[in-house]
């Protein structure tokens, strides 16, 4: 179990970088053809980070993988509600101004729901598929036209998510070495989580819904609390609120399109309802005096701790 968790840990580490690099060199090749650095900032802050789940996703379901893949998307969007926003929250109290936000929510609490009525069925096929691709297109059409709106503080703000080079062979380099890590950092992290899975006893689902989903928020984690005591609160929202949307309607459409998805019952039961639950509760933190503060982050924390603590229990009353 120590190697498997060794490689485990190899992978994260190499999705991380590949991601990162990848992001940067795509930012600066952006930037170096005339892009402004707020569409660039509102790209990256809003898209950029679901390249791990984006990975990992499309190696497991290269892999047959489909539960794993399944998992790892609805555990990473949990993880970024109730671990990544509630970490940063608890470092410096975020102070949220985003007027995309007012449809993000609305559209994050809806996304669960949309998914338990297409899945209720027990899978995702690909018409559900092109369902959820058609509403993220929707979104982005949204997030493209209103981002103009956005006050100049925040602009400002996220215009920092783009600050890179914008030298040519630096950036095609990091595109490179972006692509080739990111390849074989979701090849190591499927294959090992799929070994946990095995040793363990744990169905590929639970693995991908903990173990994946925490190890792919952990970088995130660190990003999201550095920004936040830069004062970035815009920045940190942004990017949870994206990544998840992102996850919810662009990875998971594109997987069902691409072999389709089955749709176990506890996701019905479980935890899609918590992930709605975490966005019901997100709504009036961000929407109600707009600052998301410590105490609001604790309770935050502490439910995805429960929640995580009860799917471990779950495994372990299962497991001989």
């Amino acid at each position: 179990m120590l190697v498997e968790l060794g490689w485990l840990l190899v992978g994260l580490v190499l999705i991380a970088l590949g991601a990162d690099s990848l992001v940067r060199a795509l930012a600066g090749l952006a930037l170096r053809a005339g892009a402004g650095a707020f569409a660039v900032g509102l790209v990256v802050a809003g898209f950029g980070t679901s390249l791990p789940e984006l990975s990992v996703g499309a190696m497991a379901l290269g892999q047959g993988a489909r539960e794993l893949a399944l998992g790892n998307v609805v555990g990473s969007n949990l993880a970024n509600l109730g671990l990544v926003l509630s970490g940063a929250a608890l470092a410096a109290p975020l102070a949220i101004a985003m007027r995309w936000l007012r449809v993000a929510l609305p559209a994050l609490i809806a996304a669960p729901l949309v998914l338990i009525g297409l899945g209720f069925d027990g899978t995702l096929g690909r018409i559900d598929g092109v369902v959820l691709l058609v509403l993220f297109a929707a979104l982005l059409v949204y997030t493209l036209r209103a981002a103009r709106a956005e006050p100049a503080p925040v602009q400002a703000e996220l215009a920092t998510a783009a600050v890179t080079q914008t030298d040519l062979l630096r950036n095609l380099l990091r595109l490179a070495l972006g692509l080739v890590a990111l390849w074989y950092g979701a090849d190591f992290t499927v294959e090992s989580a799929r070994d946990i899975a095995r040793l363990a006893g744990w169905s590929e689902l639970v693995t991908g819904l903990t173990v994946l989903a925490v190890g792919n928020a952990l970088p995130e984690l660190g990003a999201a609390i550095f920004a936040a005591r830069r004062g970035l609160g815009n920045l940190v929202a942004g990017a949870v609120v994206g990544t998840s949307l992102v996850n919810a309607l662009l990875v998971v459409g594109a997987g069902a399109v691409w072999m389709g998805l089955p749709v176990a019952a506890s996701l019905i039961r479980f935890e899609l309802p918590a992930t709605l639950a975490f966005a019901l509760v997100l709504y009036p933190m961000i929407r109600g005096d707009a600052v998301v503060s410590r105490r609001e982050a604790g309770v935050l924390l502490a439910a995805f701790v429960l929640l995580l603590g009860w799917q471990l229990w779950q495994v372990a009353r299962v497991v001989p």
